[in-house]
């Protein structure tokens, strides 16, 4: 599998019999292969997860699939697409012919994705995250953490073996609850940061972090765009 960075919590991934695009609202797309099919997804209505320029740049290729969630207004697909685009809701599932995708719900808007394709299990967060915020009201922060735990939780006893998890500086010291929670829940095989915009280094300070906690998932960190890597 070849993963490849496009910007913030965009990753376009090449497996061998399809590709998977997450997330795309800007930046530089490397060359992509119209001959084998095209995944689009996008997990909430967020300006930095979804752009209905997805449709215009995709469209044209010859076995497309937009997978999109349920919060997602209709009126953003154009009408020769609908019946290539799926709107998801928590807790939904659908089964393509190269994998089958599961919904969680986030903790923010839309969902978080669980796919089983025929060599990989995957999972990409969305806004799926503990967001703890300091300054916000204990009792929210709180209840907060408690409804990220029970969502992953229906996760535990699944091999996973690469995860898209939040990891954003902008939570301070609580950047990382939501990756060492899922970790000490799913304890998928790696997990690859964030959600952190220009502001990588919080990539390597979760690296860090989990080999100070001597956690067995390994921390692949990708700090600029259109980085790849290959496992």
């Amino acid at each position: 599998m070849d993963i490849t960075y496009i910007y913030h919590s965009c990753f376009l991934l090449e497996l061998t019999d399809a590709t998977l695009l997450f997330d795309y609202f800007k930046g530089t797309l490397p060359p992509i292969r119209n001959d084998k099919p095209l995944y689009i997804f996008a997990s909430h209505r967020h300006h930095d997860h979804f752009n209905p320029v997805i449709f215009s740049l995709f469209s044209h290729f010859p076995d497309v699939r937009f997978i999109l969630s349920y919060d997602i207004n209709k009126n953003h697909i154009p009408k020769p697409l609908l019946t290539k685009t799926v709107l998801l809701a928590p807790g939904q599932s659908v089964a393509f012919s190269h994998f089958q995708v599961c919904t969680l719900r986030s903790t923010d808007e839309g969902v978080a994705f669980f796919i089983k394709t025929p060599h990989y299990t995957l999972y990409h967060a969305g806004d799926l995250n503990h967001w703890y915020w300091q300054g916000e009201d204990e009792s929210w922060n709180r209840e907060m953490g408690r409804a990220y735990r029970e969502e992953i939780s229906k996760l535990s006893g699944h091999t996973i073996d690469l995860a898209f998890i939040p990891a954003d500086p902008r939570l301070e010291d609580a950047f990382s609850l939501g990756a060492v929670e899922f970790a000490q829940t799913v304890c998928p095989r790696y997990i690859i940061p964030m959600h952190f915009r220009e502001d990588t280094s919080a990539s390597n300070r979760l690296k860090k972090l989990f080999l100070d906690m001597g956690l067995p998932t390994a921390v692949l960190p990708m700090e600029k765009p259109l980085q790849r890597l290959k496992i």
